[in-house]
């Protein structure tokens, strides 16, 4: 069993830093992390429909600060961020099931990383055929291939079930992580205390 489950949708800034994060924290302590694709807006829906008010009736002084935040934390993990693509919220759904498709060729994290770059630095629509179609392309996946993997029933019943499985361990966003099965952080601000609770489990 992986140390670390982070339940994600490429979809989410703080997802796209908390991989950052998580990658660092598996190059200094070897830690072992399982990606579990979610589909957000699902677990919006159904735990979490008060994330939506912010887009309804914006606060200014929170959303400045958002972009602050957010170009922080770009600064600090030494990535590229574009702070608010074109298309936001974007559709995840072939990208989401597309994570599945991809696993199973081994190529999980790349496609993680190149989806990430495209939507949060290069202001691409990952929900667009001919965008997927270059990540495909970049990281050595037959773009055939991995369309007739986001059409295959059992990719989509996972991505389903994933979802569910997060709402029916207390999740309610993305980035959730779990360390050790049981022990739940939300959010690329947490990575501290993830990394205590590994070593604290080690530890014990």
């Amino acid at each position: 069993m992986a140390e670390i489950e982070c339940f994600f949708d490429l979809s989410s800034p703080w997802t796209y830093f908390a991989f950052h994060s998580l990658r660092q924290l598996e190059s200094e302590i070897g830690v072992t992390i399982a990606w579990r694709p979610i589909l957000v807006g699902g677990v919006f829906n159904a735990v979490n429909p008060s994330v939506h008010n912010p887009n309804v009736k914006p606060v200014p002084a929170k959303a400045a600060q958002s972009k602050k935040d957010q170009q922080d934390w770009a600064r600090f993990l030494g990535i590229k961020m574009h702070y608010r693509p074109s298309v936001f919220p974007v559709n995840s759904v072939k990208a989401m099931r597309g994570c599945f498709a991809v696993d199973a060729m081994g190529k999980l994290v790349p496609y993680m990383a190149a989806t990430f770059a495209a939507y949060w630095c290069d202001d691409k629509d990952i929900s667009q055929v001919p965008v997927l179609t270059e990540i495909c392309e970049q990281i050595g996946v037959d773009p055939a291939a991995f369309f007739a993997g986001i059409e295959l029933q059992a990719n989509k019943d996972l991505l389903r079930n994933t979802t569910q499985e997060l709402i029916d361990r207390g999740g309610y966003g993305s980035p959730t992580m779990f360390v050790g099965g049981d022990d739940m952080y939300f959010g690329n601000d947490r990575m501290p205390l993830i990394r205590d609770a590994v070593l604290r489990r080690r530890a014990a």
